[in-house]
């Protein structure tokens, strides 16, 4: 091998940089176990003693604790817990702030059908400009005056009444773009202060959604609201109640005669409306219990500001009182435009003590035009405090503007002995008299119920900025750092385990050989992660698997060449001159390379349509492909020939497997009349199955709410779906799920509706409906944050919405198709002709059919789940991936045997390219087999159906690549593409001989 040297040099420094690179995870890890027996399982004092360390230099008196805590191996979410969610940017909202909220009804019809007939990829603004050039039909233009060619869009890069439809796309395209990237960096400063180790935050693509990764995250229903609050905050005056208390009277009446009457007991027992008012409106029944549909729902009197207290569960039927005609109409004057708004919600006690989660109402001072009097955009300074009581609040600093307004509109308040109403996304978080005369300079302070971390978040979004349009979470995943740490154990076990049964194999069959293999496989492990450790890559769980599969690579490449090797040996060849013809293009090279880039190419396809683990298991594959390729052909070569300089006695094979496929010689072709007609049953079969039973699809593809569960003893699965229909109006699914104390349960409640507060109330709902089964102690917070030393309650959970769905379902068709397309066209440039590709693309099809009718026949079976999702494709593309590899194998001997000395017809050279190969796709079937049977066993329950499908997969994918793709290779060459290739082939044989 020329180069050696420099083959060498390369090698020894990259190791070198390896451990170097990986030594930061080791001072990160040993510096966090030091703070988990600090903080003896509290996850707060953990958090306070990492941050306390931050600054002190822990390794080589260079580098503090934070600076090895970012260059160590970045976890995923499914091994260090935390939250993933992905951002919907309203780019609807954006549209209607560019033009200006315009209410053109062309505009407004266009947007409302964009909405309605959004499909698969297709985004919102490509949905809104179709459906404006059917609604305008060349009559309304998008330049118009009423639409874009407004103030907000005027300037040099803006927008004017001349400008084509054409143009203006252009230009309204790139202010979109221009929103979202703001909202992309409001979210990153969110993030940044919030101080959650290695983020991860991108935009994908042009579709408005934004990825936020928080590994180690632990308070779910804090860091959603963070992310997904507007931050619009504005500063309104209000009515007291004496000023619109009679209109509440009036609406009550109204309501008396159309609403049935509440017959139940309000909870808190409270005067009624009419004894807080300064008239006598209300008669002498306002006030008893059963006649007052809007009265009856009050639970604490109001005062000042507050018009009353109602409980959390009725505001949606106060909602849709305010919000009838008929009661809109009672208003008269300045109070048409009045705005009713909720405040923060608090917690009070009934009779009988218990906790009811209650909102107040308020009645803003609205306008024609609906908008405050002064808005968040005026604050330059927000920082959390505390008031003269004592009291958690955020202090804020406004501008020059800012300053006079908020002068001008506390001195109005005072002389009117009024109230000023700090509104944060439509809530009121304090509404606080002015008893000391206008305020000047610009400070100001919201208090009222909070604790320190909400202080600390709202100081935070307000000094972030707020988003430029709303951000609905339509997709996440919440991971409990219990649970990455169990799947990081059965992650590590597994892979140990597979690595010591691969090298045990290797030595048992190649021997001194084997032994040299395993060095470099360890090589090529230290490479893996070294960089993984280097370019900051993220591991996760399927990431794992793809290291363990690393291992299946990394052992085929030398299978190949050790079985070139043998083949040269006994031909009579020397030692050195076997190894050297082994590496050579006419040996193992072009093989390796043929089998390698069609894996490679079903990797970068997985990679390109994959999000989140997925991308992580592909990230890792072809990582470890190059690097598996780089060990085998130059670690192993040079330990090899060092050998055989030092007339070690160095075989590739022990007396064991000395014999072993020596003297093979099955007529595969012979038996492909059994082997169609076994392959058709099952493909027929597979059909019929997936026909008639379905698939047991995944949140992914369907949408759906999704948790996993873990309770203190054996649970019931149909009493719970009983107790969970009740709570949820049906549709409930609850699988056991790894130990029988675990379920998974999935539900579509509220799956279509966006913002915190479903998510909060649809745990909140699960919670109540499971309580009984844990012990007293169990409360929400527990149970929806599980990271205290039981590990009890909500696990993981999971929520992607419709829409979400079916682009990830989309995706993977053309994952799946594309890797397939991609695969063919490269097989039918490298072999010439276009037979070889179809006989590859015909296995492949047979496995993927295959795979996928196991698991519609199974999955109603199976105590494991068997889901179509992420994990499914990714497994199915990995089986393409090895089936090609398979195959490409035999293809590739097949045109070697016939560009050189082999005797026989086309047939006759096929069947013997097969039974040569036997012993490298016998012994890579063979080791991969078994280090997937591990995983399974032990990878843990996650990736179980993970790891089942690329199981049967390998497994089927053997058999095809022996008994469907050559005998299509066979089949479909003509007669005469026969009789010229053997010409060609004996004429080469008998210029060859003279």
């Amino acid at each position: 091998m020329q180069n050696r040297g420099l083959v060498k040099f390369f090698a020894i420094l990259f190791a070198l940089v390896s451990i170097y690179q990986l030594t930061f995870t080791f001072v990160a890890s040993s510096v966090e176990n030091k703070a988990k027996a600090f903080a003896k399982g509290n996850p707060e004092q953990e958090v306070k003693y990492l941050d306390s360390i931050g600054k002190e230099k822990v390794f080589l008196d260079l580098f503090t604790y934070n600076d090895v805590k970012d260059k160590k191996i970045n976890k995923g979410l499914d091994l260090e817990g935390g939250i993933n969610v992905i951002l919907q940017i309203s780019v609807k909202d954006v549209l209607k702030g560019l033009a200006n909220n315009s209410k053109d009804p062309i505009f407004n019809k266009s947007l409302d059908d964009a909405t309605k007939n959004l499909e698969g990829n297709q985004t919102y603004i490509d949905a809104f400009f179709k459906a404006f050039n059917e609604n305008s039909a060349g009559k309304t233009k998008l330049a118009s005056p009423e639409i874009f060619a407004n103030k907000n869009l005027q300037g040099e890069d803006g927008i004017n009444f001349k400008m084509t439809d054409a143009e203006a796309e252009k230009v309204i395209r790139k202010k979109v773009d221009e929103s979202v990237s703001s909202a992309f960096e409001v979210l990153r400063k969110r993030i940044d202060k919030f101080g959650v180790t290695q983020p991860n935050i991108q935009k994908l693509g042009e579709t408005g959604r934004i990825l936020v990764e928080l590994p180690g995250a632990k308070d779910v229903d804090r860091i959603k609201k963070l992310l997904s609050s507007t931050a619009q905050l504005e500063f309104w005056e209000t009515y007291k109640i004496e000023e619109i208390g009679s209109f509440l009277v009036q609406a009550n009446e109204i309501l008396k005669t159309t609403e049935v009457a509440v017959k139940e007991t309000a909870p808190v027992k409270k005067d009624s409306l009419s004894s807080l008012l300064t008239d006598d409106t209300a008669d002498s029944t306002a006030t008893k219990k059963g006649n007052n549909p809007l009265f009856d729902k009050i639970i604490g009197q109001g005062g000042g500001p507050v018009l009353a207290v109602f409980s959390l569960k009725d505001t949606a039927s106060v909602n849709k009182y305010l919000n009838r005609a008929d009661i809109k109409n009672l208003l008269q004057g300045e109070q048409r435009f009045a705005k009713f708004v909720w405040g923060k919600p608090s917690t009070i006690k009934d009779d009988k003590g218990k906790e009811i989660e209650t909102l107040e109402l308020y009645a803003l001072k609205g306008n024609r035009n609906n908008v405050a009097p002064m808005s968040g955009g005026v604050v330059t300074e927000a920082r959390d405090e505390f008031d003269q009581m004592g009291r958690p609040c955020v202090s804020m600093q406004m501008n020059g503007a800012g300053a006079k307004i908020w002068e001008e509109l506390t001195g109005k308040a005072y002389s009117q002995q009024g109230f000023i109403a700090i509104v944060l996304d439509d809530v009121v978080y304090s509404a606080p008299g002015v008893t000391t005369g206008p305020i000047a300079g610009g400070n100001s302070q919201i208090s009222g119920a909070f604790t320190v971390a909400e202080t600390k978040d709202l100081a935070n979004v307000l000094k972030a900025g707020k988003l430029p349009a709303s951000a609905d979470i339509i997709q996440s995943e919440v991971v409990g750092p219990s649970l990455g740490q169990e799947a990081i154990d059965a992650g590590i076990n597994s892979s140990l385990l597979g690595l010591l049964i691969v090298s045990l194999w290797m030595i048992v069959y190649y021997g001194r050989a084997g032994w040299y293999a395993n060095l470099a496989l360890a090589v090529n492990l230290l490479f893996l992660f070294g960089v993984l450790a280097s370019f900051g890559f993220v591991l996760t769980l399927p990431g794992i698997a793809g290291i363990v599969l690393t291992m299946g690579t990394a052992v085929d490449a030398n299978i190949i060449i050790y079985e070139r090797a043998k083949e040269e040996l006994r031909l009579g060849n020397s030692l050195e001159d076997s190894i050297k013809a082994s590496y050579g293009w006419k040996g193992a090279m072009r093989s390796i390379v043929d089998a390698n880039v069609t894996h490679i190419l079903t990797g970068i396809v997985l990679y390109v349509f994959g999000t989140g683990p997925i991308k992580g298991f592909a990230l890792t594959l072809l990582i470890g492909i190059f690097t598996s390729l780089f060990t085998a052909i130059f670690i192993s070569r040079i330990l090899l020939e060092r050998s055989a300089a030092k007339n070690n006695k160095l075989t590739f094979d022990t007396n064991f497997s000395k014999n072993f496929f020596t003297k093979f010689n099955y007529n595969f072709l012979g038996a492909k009349k059994y082997t169609y007609i076994i392959s058709s049953i099952v493909v027929i079969g597979s059909i019929i199955s997936i026909w008639f039973n379905g698939f047991n699809q995944g949140v992914d593809f369907v949408g759906g709410r999704t948790f996993q569960v873990r309770f203190e003893n054996t649970i019931s699965t149909d009493e719970v779906k009983e107790e969970l229909n009740a709570v949820f109006g049906g549709g409930v699914e609850a699988k056991v799920f790894g130990n029988s104390n675990q379920l998974k349960i999935t539900t579509k409640y509220k799956v279509d509706v966006h913002g915190t507060e479903a998510d909060e109330e649809v745990n909140k709902m699960l919670f109540d409906g499971l309580k009984k089964h844990y012990s007293a102690d169990m409360n929400y917070e527990k149970f929806v944050n599980a990271y205290d030393g039981k590990t009890l309650g909500i696990l993981q959970a999971s929520k992607v919405g419709p829409a979400v769905a079916e682009d990830i379902k989309t995706n993977s068709y053309w994952a799946v198709l594309g890797a397939m397309a991609i695969v063919f066209l490269y097989l039918t440039i490298s072999f010439r002709k276009w037979q070889y590709s179809l006989g590859a693309i015909a296995a492949v099809a047979h496995d993927v059919i295959f795979v996928l009718g196991v698991y519609s026949l199974l999955w109603k079976y199976m105590p494991f789940g068997m889901e179509i999702d992420q994990h499914f494709i990714a497994a199915i593309l990995t089986v393409i991936g090895y089936s090609m590899n398979d195959t490409v194998i035999v293809f590739d001997r097949v045109r070697e045997y016939l560009g050189g000395k082999t005797k026989g017809s086309f047939n006759d050279i096929v069947n013997k390219s097969i039974n040569s190969t036997m012993s490298r796709t016998i012994n890579t079937s063979l080791t991969m087999i078994l280090v997937l049977l591990i995983m399974f066993i032990l990878g843990g329950e996650t990736i179980r159906g993970f790891i089942f499908a690329m199981l049967i997969g390998i497994i089927v994918g053997t058999y095809s690549s022996l008994f469907i793709a050559t005998p299509v290779l066979c089949d479909t060459i003509s007669d005469a593409e026969h009789k010229r290739i053997e010409e060609l082939h004996n004429n080469a044989n008998n210029e060859e001989v003279a």
